[in-house]
């Protein structure tokens, strides 16, 4: 898609993630800003390139058992357990919030079966305000074992299909960086029809309390995230972005502007910001302030310029 050029003071942030376009790279991710509701007095919704809710499953989930959270240096892990409303509540009283924000608001879907994933994207179609769907590819598949469906490459790659083919609105698929091979990942969610992909989603890690001799967390394991990961999600989404044709989505330990524009340097079209959100509420606000002084301050026609820039 042309863009119509914007002329200064306002830097040209607007980036195209396949058919949705946001009027800048910032989004924030799922799990880390609730259902936008929470933040609205702490941050401008408005000034943001998309929110993307809390995961949502067909039913409720009550999640793990506490302690679910835990401070690591450099980042925080969570066992959190996928605790949502479901998608009946969702609809009926997140969604009413959420599509009078203006900015899109992109539905992440989990499910433990392919069969859930799919009547849980039939349920979401149609429903105003849904601008794409995030899926989340890091829960087990119960029928094979409690395996993930994000590090089987067929596995993975028929979650998206079955999305796909019930949604009617873009299909993002976020990968997990618990794989040996994530540019194998990549292209098989690609072949499976997926309209980009974000990564990455956290890393397992776990936390021992020495006094107790016990793990910290109820559930032994959880998602390591933040700054922590930050050199990992760089490679995988440099790595991702030179394997496939479709846009490439950066998660990963960021917390300034400066952070974001490498991952657009290493091949992102866009960026989420997660365990950030919990230390500064205004961080997304505050990157897309840094990105557009950037762009300005090295006379760049528009953010666009920098996508895969890197020079190696």
């Amino acid at each position: 898609m042309e863009f119509v050029k914007v002329h200064d003071p306002y830097p040209d942030l607007r980036v195209n993630i396949g058919s949705l376009e946001l009027q800048n790279p910032v989004m924030t991710a799922s799990g880390t800003f609730g259902y936008a509701r929470e933040f609205e007095d702490l941050v401008n919704l408005h000034r943001l390139g998309g929110i993307i809710v809390k995961g949502i499953s067909l039913e409720p989930r009550a999640g793990n058992p506490p302690q679910r959270i835990v401070e690591t240096p450099c980042g925080m892990l969570n066992a959190i357990g996928l605790q949502n409303v479901g998608a009946e509540r969702f609809i009926a009283e997140k969604m009413i919030y959420l599509k009078g924000i203006g900015v899109p608001v992109v539905v992440n879907v989990l499910g433990d079966t392919i069969e859930e994933y799919r009547k849980l994207t039939e349920r979401l179609r149609g429903v105003e305000g849904i601008a794409a769907l995030e899926v989340n590819i890091s829960c087990p598949n119960v029928k094979k074992g409690g395996v993930a469906f994000g590090t089987v490459p067929s596995m993975a790659a028929a979650v998206t299909e079955a999305v796909k083919e019930a949604a009617d609105v873009p299909v993002m698929v976020k990968l997990s960086p618990n794989v040996s091979d994530i540019i194998e990942m990549a292209k098989a969610v690609e072949d499976g029809g997926a309209d980009s992909i974000s990564l990455v989603n956290t890393l397992i890690g776990m936390a021992i309390d020495l006094d107790r001799r016990k793990p910290v967390l109820a559930n032994v394991i959880g998602g390591l995230s933040g700054p922590a990961i930050k050199p990992v999600a760089l490679r995988m989404v440099y790595q991702a972005a030179s394997a496939v044709k479709i846009p490439v989505i950066g998660i990963g330990g960021i917390e300034r502007a400066e952070d974001a524009l490498e991952f657009i340097l290493a091949g992102a079209t866009a960026v989420q910001i997660g365990t950030a959100n919990f230390i500064n509420p205004r961080v997304s606000e505050e990157v897309v302030d840094g990105i557009g002084d950037y762009v300005k301050a090295n006379n760049l026609a528009s953010i666009r310029d920098l996508i895969g820039a890197l020079e190696v």
